[in-house]
């Protein structure tokens, strides 16, 4: 984190003071403003709140929204928080911006205990701007997931995996809260980029792995595919997510680990969260060491938090063949954002402590997803996962 003391900074803490100023009806002044890294086309501060009237947090984070909407074009807005590499389907900067205030409103409108991360103190939809409550100097989870005792990274994991769980089960059932956000802020539900995206890339993928390495998907594993598809945009098990689950959105404080970064916020079934960080979160090229013992202490952590809301996940072939189904589409999907020679996306997605090779990343999600689908019992999948990575290892070296 860099103090800063220039523009765009000064700006942006301006425009924070006059929203502040709004909302409370008197002179707010920001100052000492720490710069939390943005995407490129955000800025995101913390500052300290010098001028204190009605009792606001000692320090607040700001983001803000630079790029104007005349420049997000569709598909022009590279997602370089690493969720969707490809891009936003029909989608930009302002309705990102949307989405993320309204998913922001939501959160903070649940019980306190209940948020999955900081709370909306204040929104300017015009000015692409939100202010935030300051979780602090948290730890990246990525930082202790890398750690050399194998006990304290198996407890991290369970640990996201219990807060992925809490916030699943303050949120079911709230859906239409939120699609009335969506609606009042002029976001349609339809525009929900992540189904979008998975919708439109998962049926080329098939051709790419026939093309690229003479894998040709059977029938049962293209219908399991076709099942986890469909739990983005249906599913019984629907709860809200923060969509961008990759490790330097997810940091863990005094309260426990806690989600950032909204922007594509939404319902979902929740077993794709748990399966997202399951497939080592495919939107990022991360690679560590996920065995199945790690892994299924990771399920019996999320589902200590959510089979009492839905019972029928107590049983484990339901839940292990719903979360096989799952795992396989993002890893499916990972591919085919990083199997071709790519090297403009490649180069945007984010880096971080689990960060490493595309090749040693890609291989590793095959061989979870086949020792998972092993695990269950499914050898359609077992194989074709063995199959696909054994020749990345042969192609890679």
């Amino acid at each position: 984190m860099t103090a800063l003391l220039a523009d765009p900074v000064s700006d942006v803490v301006a425009a924070a003071e006059r929203l502040l100023e709004r909302r409370t009806g008197a002179p707010v002044t920001l100052v000492d403003p720490v710069d939390l890294g943005g995407s490129g086309r955000t800025v995101v501060l913390r500052v300290r709140c010098a001028e204190n009237p009605f009792s606001l947090p000692r320090t607040l984070v700001i983001k803000q929204v630079r790029e104007p909407s005349q420049a997000a074009g569709a598909r022009s807005v590279a997602l370089t928080a690493g969720a969707f590499p490809d891009g936003a389907p029909g989608g930009g900067a302002d309705t990102a911006f949307l989405r993320e205030a309204v998913s922001y409103q939501f959160a903070t409108a649940l019980a306190t205990e209940s948020r999955p991360g900081p709370s909306l103190i204040a929104y300017d939809l015009d000015a692409r701007l939100i202010v935030l409550t300051d979780l602090g100097d948290a730890t990246p989870i990525a930082r202790l997931l890398v750690q050399q005792d194998k006990a304290a990274v198996t407890n991290s994991l369970m640990a996201l995996a219990q807060s992925m769980g809490r916030m699943h089960a303050a949120t079911v059932g709230r859906e239409e809260d939120f699609s009335a956000l969506l609606r009042r802020s002029g976001v349609a539900e339809s525009g929900n980029v992540v189904s979008a995206e998975v919708t439109s890339s998962i049926p080329r993928l098939r051709t790419m792995l026939t093309q690229e390495i003479g894998v040709t998907p059977g029938p049962e594993v293209a219908e399991a595919a076709e099942r986890g598809v469909a739990l983005f945009s249906g599913g019984r098990h629907r709860a809200f997510s923060p969509s961008d689950l990759c490790p330097d959105n997810i940091i863990v404080n005094d309260e426990g680990v806690r989600f950032l970064d909204y922007e594509w916020g939404g319902f979902r079934d929740a077993t794709l969260d748990i399966a997202y960080a399951l497939s080592s979160f495919p939107g990022c090229l991360c690679s560590y060491d996920l065995s199945i013992e790690r892994a299924l202490a990771m399920i019996e952590a999320w589902r200590a938090e959510v089979v009492g809301i839905w019972p029928a996940l107590g049983d484990d072939r339901t839940l292990h063949a719903r979360l096989l189904d799952a795992q396989l589409v993002w890893v499916w999907l990972s591919t085919f954002w990083f199997l071709p020679e790519d090297h403009a996306r490649i180069a945007a997605v984010r880096d971080h402590q689990l960060s490493g090779p595309r090749s040693k990343a890609l291989i590793a999600r095959w061989r979870a997803l086949a020792e998972f689908a092993e695990h269950t019992g499914n050898t359609a999948v077992a194989d074709h996962a063995n199959e696909v990575a054994a020749r990345f290892s042969e192609n890679w070296g």
